[in-house]
């Protein structure tokens, strides 16, 4: 009975997940977009946004909110979502000659049939074999990997200067998250970073880092977080809320 009871307990503690309701669309200058209504326990209000690659529209709303509300809400703000459409760059793909960003830096993909499958960077340029087809999926490994690499770096480093014991870390996809710190100290970091300045991704890690400590965002936890970091945390947000959406060009 006891132990029936401890179970009962931990599942209660357990935060409750968010809620999707079935996808809706939405008529967006012209054209059917998705629609996304999600019911989340600690919404307090609705709330819109755009998928980072323009590819839905996302309401939240609380738990208690009306699905027929949201509906509205979002059709209400069409023309918000349309100019938001409007400002997302322009889609590129993964082929021989394009360009690729690469921790803050722009490489030119030079393929080579008889080049290694392992992208190999070589001054601004870099260098990848193997066949055509497959190109872009060879590519994102390679990003992963290197995101995967250069993120475990950073941990360890913040992880250091806090005096925390390194916790686990894997790579994320989210579409609107950069990084997360799970309630057992484990860590998630958006793969796309590794697109980005080093010191935008060193700040999202460094940040979750901070969280292992003051899981919230209180003044002690900024005040942390400040200790942790060696550059302008304004800076790095102000580099993510600008040039977020370009990180989502490529491999959609």
């Amino acid at each position: 009975m006891l132990d029936w009871l401890r179970r009962a307990d931990t599942r209660a503690k357990e935060p409750a997940r968010p809620r999707k309701v079935a996808a809706r669309t939405i008529v967006v200058d012209g054209r059917d977009l998705p629609l996304v209504i999600r019911k989340l326990g600690h919404a307090r209000r609705m709330t819109l946004r755009l998928a980072p690659d323009g590819s839905e529209a996302r309401v939240s709303i609380p738990a208690w909110g009306r699905v027929g509300d949201a509906e509205a809400f979002a059709r209400d703000r069409a023309d918000w979502l349309a100019g938001q459409l409007a400002r997302l760059p322009e889609s590129r793909q993964i082929a021989p000659d394009a360009t690729l960003p690469y921790r803050g830096a722009t490489l030119q993909i030079d393929w080579q049939a008889a080049a290694r499958r392992k992208p190999v960077v070589e001054g601004d340029r870099v260098v990848v074999g193997g066949p055509l087809d497959g190109l872009g999926g060879r590519m994102q490994r390679w990003l992963e990997a290197e995101a995967l690499a250069l993120s475990t770096a950073d941990l360890g480093h913040y992880c250091a200067r806090a005096g925390q014991e390194v916790p686990r870390l894997t790579l994320s996809r989210a579409q609107r998250r950069w990084g997360s710190c799970a309630a057992d100290g484990s860590i998630r970091i958006n793969w796309r970073l590794v697109m980005a300045p080093d010191f935008v991704r060193r700040s999202v890690v460094a940040h979750e880092v901070a969280h292992m400590k003051h899981f919230d965002h209180s003044p002690a936890f900024h005040t942390h977080l400040d200790e942790l970091y060696e550059g302008e945390i304004d800076t790095a947000n102000r580099w993510l809320k600008r040039h977020g959406r370009t990180l989502y060009v490529l491999f959609g």
